[in-house]
């Protein structure tokens, strides 16, 4: 008998990514294609199907026992239901776990995407054997997700506790959640493209690098700029990355793990970040250990969801 796969699906407010993974974490075959959110959910789910067709057609036929999925949430992983018009716009109440079983008569679960990238990490990243892992994910949002002894820590009605909103500082911006100065809307890529877009550009050279464009300015652009020694780009960077520390400093005296794994876009500008968060650490290790808290960088890059969300299948059939 051939040995078996699990299907990983990461879906992303831009993206999606679908991988087939076997039991003892190889990687087989993985395709991603633009998910076009505003198209609606059944062209998006189509997609999807697509793209586990094709990945399935290069595994060589064997055997699939089961389909993970981590998307962008608020999700809901009992009903299998996806309920997010924020990064998906038009996916109000999206049973995708029921649409799938159509198609795939097999287990399917449903997580949120930072869980499942946390599983990843815990599985085959940076995270392996890690009784109590804490994963942030900074990217188009920041995610975060707490693995405790290989499960994922979830609150009350099976809530997925969401430390990119909370309040870091209650003067800075709004944000769709309806408050205002959450670290998501601090420190998220997004965030650090309306801070420069938003500046005077007039002695900056990010505006030259953009091609005189200012919405093609993002975050990538702007560490780059920080990086050449633009003065008003350090100037963003450093901000960004003080709002950061405040925000893990934040997780370390509220959890004490063992190990934070920071992954996502953003994330790789982490030499713009991790000096001014080793900083911050060792300034607030009075109450807890936090210099004890190992940090470490994401190693599973884009395909973490795809690793956790397969992990969610394997998992289940170890129990």
């Amino acid at each position: 008998m051939k040995d078996e796969i699990a299907i990983g699906i990461d879906l992303g407010g831009m993206s999606v990514r679908v991988g087939a993974i076997d039991q003892q974490g190889t990687l087989l075959a993985v395709h991603d294609a633009l998910i076009e959110a505003a198209r609606g959910p059944e062209a998006g789910l189509a997609r999807i199907s697509a793209l586990i067709e094709q990945v399935l057609t290069e595994t060589d036929a064997r055997p699939l026992v089961g389909i993970g999925i981590g998307s962008t949430g608020p999700v809901d992983p009992v009903l299998g239901v996806i309920n997010n018009p924020y990064t998906l716009p038009g996916w109000k109440e999206v049973p995708i776990t029921r649409w799938l079983r159509k198609y795939y008569d097999v287990p399917i679960t449903l997580e949120n995407d930072a869980d499942a990238a946390a599983l990843g990490e815990y599985w085959r990243g940076a995270g392996q054997s890690v009784r109590r892992l804490y994963a942030i994910t900074v990217g188009t949002g920041i995610g975060v997700s707490l693995i405790l002894d290989g499960h994922i820590y979830r609150g009350l009605n099976n809530a997925h506790p969401d430390g990119g909103h909370m309040i870091v500082d209650p003067s800075g911006p709004p944000c769709y959640c309806g408050a205002h100065g959450c670290w998501e809307s601090l420190c998220s890529g997004p965030a650090i493209a309306r801070r420069a877009r938003e500046a005077d550009l007039s002695s900056s050279m990010i505006l030259e690098m953009a091609g005189g464009n200012i919405d093609k300015i993002d975050a990538r652009l702007v560490a780059e700029a920080a990086r050449a020694g633009d003065r008003l780009a350090c100037s963003i960077m450093e901000k960004v990355a003080d709002y950061f520390a405040i925000g893990v400093v934040n997780v370390i005296t509220c959890f004490v793990p063992d190990m934070i794994v920071l992954g996502g876009g953003v994330m790789k500008s982490s030499d713009l970040f991790l000096p001014r968060l080793q900083t911050a650490i060792a300034d607030h290790s009075v109450m807890v250990p936090a210099t004890s808290v190992k940090i470490e960088l994401a190693r599973l890059g884009n395909h973490a969801g795809i690793y956790g969300a397969a992990y969610s299948i394997w998992s289940q059939r170890e129990e």
